[in-house]
């Protein structure tokens, strides 16, 4: 793929674990094939081992524990007052565990990827490797990922892209998931390109692609 032309997305990347998929974004965007301007990136642990990455690439970092926040609410609102105060257009949920409810401000402006096909193998709990053993034990055939945009429900919110993965007889949970993260690479950067170029249109519960328009706030729910 060429360099974009699209003038970058300012986001803000959350994480909770290992930052693999901060990672390929920032190896995307320093080699031109991604346009986003990583303004920010959010742990919800010390201990998370993506922090590195943002250290390497010079990009701020903050942390919120949930445990020092008294309810669900108060905790989203610290991250997304640091994502206003970033400039982001978009907050980029990538391997985030913990529930932020989503200010009015930001509704339209959060994705996340799930590593399954929604609605199955999701909701509360469902995460990681625990997707990947539910699908192998369920006996599925075909599994996948989802880009969604976020609401105030685990992976309910709108769909914007989804991409398939075949399940094979031998499979385990770790050789599922490989593949399946295979397909995360691809698929979450294409979704932050048509944000970038102004592509994504959210009407109620569907999501158009859409001639290039603005980022202005006519693109997301007008």
């Amino acid at each position: 793929m060429n360099a974009s032309t699209e003038p970058p997305l300012k986001i803000a990347v959350l994480i909770s674990g290992s930052g693999r998929t901060l990672k390929n974004f920032l190896e995307l965007a320093a080699e031109g094939q991604l346009p986003v301007d990583v303004r920010m990136v959010i742990s919800s642990s010390p201990t998370a081992g993506g922090l590195q990455y943002a250290v390497d690439a010079a990009v701020p970092t903050e942390i919120f524990v949930r445990k020092n926040f008294s309810s669900a609410q108060a905790y989203g609102d610290a991250i997304f007052d640091a994502c206003r105060a970033a400039g982001v257009d978009f907050v980029v949920m990538a391997g985030f565990l913990k529930l932020a409810p989503v200010p009015d401000d930001f509704a339209g402006r959060v994705v996340n990827i799930h590593p399954s096909l929604i609605p199955a193998f999701c909701g509360h709990g469902m995460y990681g490797h625990r997707v990947h053993e539910a699908v192998l034990e369920y006996g599925a055939k075909v599994t996948g990922v989802t880009v969604h945009f976020v609401d105030n429900k685990y992976d309910a919110g709108p769909i914007i892209w989804q991409q398939p993965v075949p399940v094979f007889d031998d499979d385990t949970a770790d050789t599922l998931a490989g593949r399946v993260f295979e397909a995360e690479k691809e698929a979450y950067p294409h979704v932050l390109r048509l944000l970038a170029a102004g592509k994504i249109k959210l009407e109620g519960r569907r999501v158009r692609i859409v001639a290039a328009r603005s980022r202005g706030g006519a693109m997301i729910g007008d």
